[in-house]
């Protein structure tokens, strides 16, 4: 998979120092420009999602429409901690990862020997058991309602009442999930999950463990979503089922496809702020705001699968292309 990276084999690439740098910013100047504090959150937790959901559909070539699933449960598993176990961030975000890795494992089991529609299906099949089991369990989940007022924990005696301090904690997962993701896309373990998409049978005929790699991967997608469905949480001060319908599991599809997610590893972060911002912005002029972003979306995956990144890569390579030719014009009339 083409990417827009530094050297491999790096920790940090100079695009990810850009990245973070440009994201750290983001408190400071996001009210100058007409929005708010919260959003920088909100889109930050869904750049995780969509990170970790990118390992399966855009590397391994696995689509997952229930995916939601997870999230929710990464949700629902840290409310719970806060309200029954102990009020502590670090607790919460490993319990909602723990709990999102063992649904993401169980479900794998199943699926992982399944390929193409099938995987997919099953997928949403096993997404909509999470969800109806969310609303129809009141006695743990609240039922439709949900789990309500869900504290924000202190960090090192820092409140988390702040936007801006969630932000900045939310950001810290967020420079993790980066460095751990890249590294493992960029490993033996990234080459083999590539070589799957590319031709699953024949990855098994060369002699990987396709089954394994696939369960694998799903798991580390699944406990990925459960970390942004604790932040989420926090954020939201709730927990509710709706984030596991195949309604809110399908805009991370979406997201995940126009920014690029196929063609770039920076694709599904790029993907969430044009949808946050089509929200908020298009929200303002008209109600039918995701009629429009969903036009958008049906435009990129007609003439353009490799979403806007695909795009940025076709303009710099032509660019690239006419210096070069440039270059060797101004080499021949040296010569003659």
């Amino acid at each position: 998979m083409a990417g827009i990276g530094g050297p491999v084999g790096h920790w940090i690439t100079r695009e990810m120092v850009i990245a973070f740098a440009v994201i750290f910013s983001i408190p400071f100047w996001i009210d100058a420009v007409g929005l708010y504090q919260y959003l920088g959150v909100e889109i930050l937790i869904w750049m995780i999602y969509a990170l970790g959901f990118n390992l399966l559909l855009g590397y391994t070539g696995k689509p997952s429409f229930g995916h939601g699933a997870y999230f929710g449960i990464g949700a629902y598993a840290f409310g719970l901690a806060q309200q029954h176990v102990v009020v502590n961030v670090w607790i919460g975000i490993g319990i909602a990862i723990l709990a999102a890795t063992l649904a993401g494992a169980m479900v794998a089991t199943f699926i992982s020997h399944r390929r193409g529609i099938y995987f997919a299906l099953m997928t949403i099949a096993f997404g909509q058991v999470f969800w109806f089991t969310a609303v129809k369990w009141h006695a743990l989940t609240g039922g439709e309602d949900g789990l309500q007022n869900i504290p924000r924990p202190n960090v090192f005696s820092i409140s988390l009442n702040d936007n801006a301090a969630l932000f900045y904690l939310a950001f810290f997962f967020f420079v993790l999930v980066v460095i751990a993701l890249w590294r493992l896309i960029h490993s033996p373990f990234g080459k083999v999950i590539k070589a799957i998409k590319q031709n699953e049978m024949r990855a098994g005929f060369i002699g990987y463990n396709v089954r394994l790699f696939k369960f694998m991967v799903f798991t580390i997608s699944a406990g990925i979503a459960g970390l942004a469905g604790g932040l989420f949480a926090m954020a939201q001060g709730s927990a509710y089922p709706d984030v596991m319908s195949l309604h809110v599991s399908g805009l991370v599809v979406m997201m995940t496809l126009i920014g690029g997610g196929f063609v770039s590893f920076w694709g599904p972060v790029l993907g969430t702020v044009i949808f946050f911002l089509a929200r908020d912005i298009l929200g303002v002029l008209t109600e039918t705001w995701l009629l429009w972003y969903g036009l958008m979306f049906i435009v990129v995956v007609m003439f353009k699968p490799e979403g806007l990144a695909g795009i940025w890569q076709d303009l710099t390579r032509t660019r690239g292309s006419k210096t070069e030719s440039m270059d060797t014009s101004l080499i021949s009339s040296a010569r003659r």
